[in-house]
């Protein structure tokens, strides 16, 4: 079985997911992947799987979807290595739109130098590219890539792509402590999205137990900093440090909000201040998630900040 889920995703609401590539067949083995070092590194697109077999895999799984009262948003290429390694992506979209639900790809944007790739993902409604480093340096170290591999031929790729595409363009940035965390590197990322102009701008942590397990998150601070950074440069910035699910939902509990919000934007003490006031709470409740460690305080331009402390971090 090709697809799975629906499962919950923090960008995509429900999401069935499509698996079109073999465990581990990827362009990269970035360090903090989840599902450990790749496999099999190659470059070259192929045809892993025939295009109605997927087909036939997704339509099997919406079926049973329906049957339970499921609901879909998001018909979501995220496979076990690099989705644009199929030679066969741009034909399943085609074969999948028919079914009336949006369609979206999560790539390593590795490939996107090529037309054909350009074209394949063209045919999808959101797309989400991977902008882990500008230096080539940091790249090399947080990635991992292929050896034919070139970033600027990347990253001129990402700018050609976004100059055309009409559907919904994110990018997602994973935070590691020591490599890519530095001001000067953030910054590099920031005026790079302000070039590309994404609908959104996801900054991201390992959730997971990485491939390599000397990976840490980058700091709370280091986070909160590109946070602003960011923010500069494109329309809407988010975190993706939160639990997957409600996460984001408002449940009326005070403590839970707090933290559902502070996983996605980081708040001003004044924001909290309000934020409070409405919920008919006392500043207490903010001390008690700072003592249990839920919460972190944290600075940027003389202004306190509040966020979600990462899961990641054991400190």
């Amino acid at each position: 079985m090709k697809a799975f889920g629906p499962v919950p995703s923090r960008r995509l609401g429900h999401s069935l997911g499509i698996n079109n590539i073999p465990p581990k067949v990827c362009t990269y083995s970035c360090v903090y992947c989840q599902l450990g070092n790749t496999i099999k590194m190659q470059v070259a697109r192929q045809n892993f799987y025939k295009a109605q077999e997927i087909e036939q895999d997704v339509k099997q799984k919406i079926r049973e979807a329906k049957e339970k009262g499921e609901p879909i948003d998001y018909l979501t290429f995220v496979p076990d290595g690099e989705p644009t390694l199929d030679a066969n992506l741009g034909k399943e979209i085609e074969l999948l739109e028919p079914l009336d639900l949006k369609i979206a790809v999560i790539t390593n944007a590795s490939l996107i130098y090529r037309e054909d790739v350009r074209e394949d993902l063209g045919k999808a409604d959101w797309v989400s590219l991977k902008v882990d480093a500008i230096s080539e340096k940091t790249w090399h170290r947080i990635d991992r890539g292929h050896k034919s591999l070139e970033l600027k031929a990347i990253l001129d790729g990402m700018l050609q792509f976004a100059s055309t595409f009409k559907g919904e363009l994110t990018t997602e940035t994973m935070l590691i402590q020591g490599i890519n965390d530095s001001y000067e590197e953030i910054e590099k990322i920031a005026a790079f999205l302000s070039k590309l102009e994404p609908n959104k701008a996801y900054l991201a942590i390992p959730t997971r137990p990485p491939a390599q397990k000397r990976t840490k998150a980058a700091s709370e601070s280091a986070i909160n900093t590109a946070y602003h950074l960011f923010n500069q440069k494109v329309s809407d910035v988010e975190y993706l440090i939160g639990y997957e699910g409600n996460a984001f939902a408002f449940t009326g509990k005070v403590e839970d909000d707090l933290l559902s919000i502070t996983s996605v934007h980081p708040m001003r003490e004044e924001a909290v201040t309000e934020f409070l006031k409405k919920a008919t709470a006392k500043w207490d409740v903010v001390e008690r998630l700072l003592q249990d460690n839920k919460l972190v305080e944290t600075e940027y331009q003389g202004k306190k900040f509040y966020m979600r402390r990462l899961r990641a971090r054991k400190d």
